[in-house]
């Protein structure tokens, strides 16, 4: 692979995972001082984001996926749960957390997802568990009690609302990243995870239908913050971070793209000004580090794509 072709890619996953990170702060500041509603924004993200992945798609790639994909029964019923029990549930619960928290805990808790993969594959003895396999979960408990706790057993330093929904985010990461693996050998990353949020969304509309909002109401700033998460923090982020795999290894984008956590962390205590204590620094160092430890490690049987 020629150089300016790596720079390249290299560059498009810089890019895409710092956006990831930022869109969650940015999602917070919606719904802490606009009023914007979890399930609307949900509903409006996966619809517009997915929209323009397709098109991404149908006019950069092999446009007959996107109806090819249905024409198969059985990838088709493999779509739907992938929607409904990854995609939607993944980002209803990560935007949960970042409602009732903020985005650093909701993202590092999400991250969390790799080491229950590794436990869930242990236990259905696909997979030995390894020396590094110790190392990765020790860090990843030992960051998950520092940055919830602050050093202190006595209290939270997080509400409880905000941990559970995390949590259930890196549950539901998990079975998005074990679930679509036979999906993508079969059909590109754009088609699969575009019509993902398309029917996601569908599904969420019936709940909160996306028309259904105060437009009036809301001042530019509001709708230029929408623009960011919609358009740059969740299909460009997404759209980069699979461009950049053809220039380099799953490896290199994966240790990359553990920058979104980073960016979200910074985003959150620099912008924001949400508080944050020293233990919850060493807790996050530990998380990122058991990041780039999985990123390291040799032939990775999955990748995930944030939030």
């Amino acid at each position: 692979m020629d150089r300016p072709a790596r720079r390249r890619g290299l560059v498009l996953v810089i890019i895409g995972a710092i956006l990831w990170g930022i869109s969650g702060t940015v999602a917070k500041k919606l719904f802490q001082y606009y009023a914007i509603e979890v399930d609307w924004l949900v509903t409006t993200r996966l619809l517009v984001a997915g929209f323009l992945l397709l098109t991404v798609q149908f006019f950069t790639k092999d446009r007959s996926q996107i109806t090819g994909v249905w024409k198969n029964k059985r990838a088709a019923a493999k779509l739907v749960i992938f929607a409904l029990f990854g995609t939607l549930a993944v980002q209803y619960t990560y935007m949960a957390s970042i409602q009732h928290g903020n985005a650093a805990v909701a993202t590092l808790l999400q991250y969390l997802a790799p080491v229950m993969i590794i436990v869930y594959l242990t236990l259905r003895k696909q997979t030995v568990f390894t020396r590094q396999d110790l190392i990765t979960v020790s860090l990843a408990l030992v960051g998950c009690f520092l940055l919830l706790t602050n050093g202190s057993v006595a209290q939270l330093s997080v509400p409880t609302p905000a941990i559970v929904w995390g949590i259930l985010s890196g549950v539901t990461l998990a079975f998005y990243t074990v679930y679509a693996v036979p999906l993508l050998k079969q059909y590109d990353s754009l088609v699969i995870v575009g019509w993902a949020m398309m029917i996601g969304g569908a599904a969420l509309s019936f709940i909160h239908p996306p028309w259904r909002a105060d437009f009036a109401a809301m001042p530019l700033e509001a709708w230029l913050y929408l623009v960011f998460v919609i358009v740059f923090g969740t299909m460009l982020a997404f759209w980069f971070y699979i461009e950049s795999l053809q220039s380099l290894s799953p490896k290199e984008s994966s240790l990359v793209g553990s920058l979104e956590p980073l960016a979200a962390v910074l985003t959150t205590v620099l912008w924001l000004k949400e508080p944050f204590g020293f233990f919850q620094w060493i807790g996050t160092t530990c998380i990122i580090g058991m990041i780039l430890l999985l990123a390291l490690k040799k032939a990775p049987s999955n990748q995930f794509t944030g939030s």
